[in-house]
């Protein structure tokens, strides 16, 4: 059996360059390219690639992804700023192009990946749940695409419980100290130099909390989730979002 010829675009930055260095190590796989954030996707047309890894900026890779869906080309997201509008539009571009899969992942840690699983069984049981991220100050968006990934399927699963919105009696707060509001749950960010990639999921109720804590400290924890999503995609269609479609936790 061939390798799956794989391009990384991003290639210079700190995901980027360890996902080369992870791809160029893997067995099965072989690195065709490396684009940095200067060079043209048109290069990749006559390298015959299987899969490209998108690990660029919010403003450019949902152009990025067009340019390879409309090419044939599978592709692993690692960036983030993918709101449900931009999902939309590539659910109708895949549409169009059913034969190319696409994953758009808000984290390759296998330990993120499972504790939003674990909230996600948690949510159901506790009345209050608050999500902290806590990123690097390069860090671009806020919150992060995990949170809110992890703050959208704690509401999903809240709702298919029954539960209402979570109990908060806050009428005023002018400098924004209860944090962002995603899909009904509170989420704050914090962005302090030191640290890399850190959430902290808090649930609660009468006389009980659970807190749920995933901390990553290199982008080297990343590798394991984007080799998996690598290898697989090929046997996708369409749109996945989240890698724990990967990881079977059904």
């Amino acid at each position: 059996m061939s390798d799956i010829r794989v391009a990384v675009i991003g290639a210079k930055g700190r995901m980027g360059s360890h996902a080369v260095e992870a791809i160029e190590e893997a067995e099965g796989l072989s690195l065709v390219a490396a684009l940095g954030s200067s060079d043209s996707l048109e290069t990749l047309t006559g390298k015959e690639v299987d899969v490209a890894v998108e690990l660029t900026v919010p403003d450019s890779t949902e152009a990025n992804v067009r340019f390879l869906v409309e090419h044939g080309i599978d592709t692993v997201v690692g960036t983030t700023g993918w709101t449900e509008d931009r999902l939309e539009r590539l659910r109708a571009l895949l549409a169009a192009h059913p034969e190319v899969a696409v994953l758009v992942a808000p984290n390759f840690s296998i330990g993120a990946v499972l504790v939003m699983r674990f909230a996600e069984l948690a949510a159901p049981h506790f009345d209050s749940a608050e999500i902290l991220e806590i990123h690097h100050t390069r860090k671009l968006d806020a919150p992060s695409g995990t949170a809110r990934h992890t703050a959208q399927r704690i509401a999903a699963a809240r709702a298919q419980a029954g539960l209402g919105a979570v109990p908060d009696a806050t009428a005023q707060d002018p400098e924004g100290a209860r944090g962002a509001v995603v899909d009904g749950i509170h989420v704050h960010a914090v962005r302090q130099q030191g640290m890399n990639a850190h959430e902290e999921i808090m649930f609660g109720s009468d006389g009980e909390a659970l807190t749920l804590r995933t901390d990553t400290f290199s982008t080297r924890a990343f590798m394991p989730g984007i080799l998996t999503a690598v290898r697989q995609i090929g046997d996708r269609r369409g749109l996945d979002h989240g890698l724990e479609s990967y990881l079977d936790l059904a």
